[in-house]
């Protein structure tokens, strides 16, 4: 079997075990079918832009040609830096694109990657957020009407909390199974800034996610397709948006949106 195209961030499903789909040119590929065979993943040597479909040499921001990075809403500062967002003023790249995705309700989260971590994201970004970041659990910990207003609050938080993930340790499967999440939300409400409270989300569910891994590695190595050209090797699992071989090098599918690409079985 053989599919080439242009390949964009897998979808994901929850469900028993994530379920992966890879969108590459007109076709999704399930991932998870591929496990425990042999694939060869091909460069082709081309690059579009995720948001113009314009060839470019570089990729930026992971996808955009250099103008799209400079100008497209969907790279402005607030994407990495929430509290920065502007929108709520009426201030923003494209506005109508800010009124569908800034200022509608976000979630503050905790969650486990390897240790604790503490996020943004838009509503309709559950469980995909955390599932991208191959969180082994997470809970909501606030809710707030606009991005801003989140992105304080993790503010707020990352004093206590890192809002980092520690991707060599999530894709080894060393993940602190002894923190509690519901204990952990109860303790830093104690550190919340009190205008921030009304915003507390009551309901404590914790979600846990199971990845489709055969086996995790000792060791991990990132690899490219501009330094390694072809990647191949028995796919042992699929964790975040990282394909993980059996020699333990590790594919970050969504840092290669917009690359030509085939995949061969």
């Amino acid at each position: 079997m053989k599919h080439s195209g242009v390949i964009l961030k897998m979808n994901s499903k929850l469900n028993n075990f994530v379920e992966y789909d890879l969108p590459i040119g007109d076709n999704l590929i399930n991932m998870n079918k591929l496990i425990d065979k042999k694939i060869y993943l091909n460069w082709n040597k081309n690059i579009f832009c995720i948001a113009c479909n314009r060839k470019t040499n570089k990729s930026f921001f992971q996808g955009f040609c250099y103008p799209c990075f400079i100008n497209s809403p969907l790279t402005s500062e607030c994407i990495l830096r929430p509290h920065l967002c502007q929108a709520q003023d009426g201030i923003a790249r494209d506005i109508e694109w800010a009124e569908q995705h800034c200022l509608k309700d976000h979630y503050v989260y905790l969650a486990i990657s390897s240790n604790i971590k503490v996020g943004v994201t838009r509503k309709n970004q559950i469980p995909t957020r955390w599932i991208d970041q191959g969180a082994y659990q997470a809970i909501k910990f606030a809710k707030t009407p606009n991005r801003y207003l989140a992105g304080a609050i993790e503010i707020n938080l990352k004093e206590i909390v890192s809002d980092r993930t520690q991707w060599q340790r999530m894709l080894k499967n060393e993940v602190n199974k002894e923190v509690n999440l519901l204990d952990k939300k109860k303790n830093l409400l104690n550190h919340l800034d009190p205008i921030f409270k009304k915003y507390v989300y009551q309901k404590n569910n914790i979600i846990e996610i199971n990845y489709p891994v055969k086996q995790y590695p000792t060791k991990v190595k990132s690899v490219s397709f501009e330094k390694n050209g072809e990647i191949s090797g028995k796919l042992y699992g699929i964790k975040g948006q990282y394909l993980i071989f059996e020699n333990g090098n590790v594919l970050n599918i969504r840092k290669h949106n917009g690359y030509d690409i085939s995949l061969k079985t």
